[in-house]
Formats: structure tokens, C-alpha cells, sequence
């Protein structure tokens, strides 16, 4: 995992097994240099990284990836823009479904699926 600083939070939204927030992407954020020098796009890489750690912290998982599934950016995150990302938990707790988004306008989404051993570490607790 990346460690990148995290994005500022606008607002946030909960509900029984989802999160939403409202994020600045902030153009003065590091992880635009030089990427791209035509047009600044905040990578993916990042982007993942803001969901596992924002997704494990909130439901109190440990950041301890297995797998990541259907991982698909559509469209290019720019500087200066706000985004909603979104973060569910699946019923069998071992899968964070996350999507980022504005409006009807898709960035990127994809499955979590976390460590069965950190899984089973934190229920024993």
C-alpha cells in the first residue's frame, strides 16, 4: 500500500452497511506531479489506496488486502473537483465494494476483497 495523505472530507453519509463521502481533490495534492504533464489526473493507485484505508478504517478492519476485484477507472479524476466516493460492506462482511462518482459521472470502482486472517482477527476480539 501506497500511504498516501488522504483527501480533504467535505461531508459524510452513513447508513446501516455503507459510507458515503464528499472529497476535495485538491490540486496542490503531491500525487499530481507529473502525472500527467499535459493534464494533472490523480492516478488510480491513489484512488485505491483512499478506499481500502478509509473503507477498512470506518468498518474497523485491519488494511489487509487479499484480492482486488473488477477494479475499472472510467473517467479521469482532475484537479480541483469534488467526488463522492462511496463504500459498502457485502452481507458476508469479506468484500468492500467502493465507487467514486459525481452525479451521473463514473470515476472508478472495483471489490476489496480483505484477508481472511485479518478477518477472523478481529471478530475474535
Amino acid at each position: 500500500m501506497i500511504k498516501s495523505s488522504l483527501p480533504k472530507i467535505l461531508s459524510s453519509h452513513t447508513s446501516d452497511e455503507s459510507i458515503e463521502w464528499r472529497l476535495r481533490i485538491d490540486a496542490d495534492l503531491p500525487f499530481f506531479n507529473g502525472h500527467f504533464p499535459e493534464q494533472a489526473v490523480l492516478p488510480g493507485v491513489t484512488q485505491l489506496d483512499w478506499a481500502i484505508r478509509m473503507g477498512c478504517q470506518h468498518f474497523g478492519y485491519p488494511n489487509d488486502v487479499a484480492t482486488l476485484e473488477v477494479l475499472k477507472f472510467q473517467q479521469l479524476m482532475l484537479p480541483d473537483s469534488e467526488v463522492t466516493l462511496q463504500i459498502s460492506l457485502n452481507s458476508a462482511k469479506t468484500k468492500l465494494i467502493f465507487s467514486y462518482f459525481d452525479g451521473d459521472k463514473r470515476f472508478g470502482s472495483g471489490r476489496i476483497a480483505l484477508s481472511a486472517t485479518s478477518l477472523a482477527k478481529v471478530e475474535i476480539r
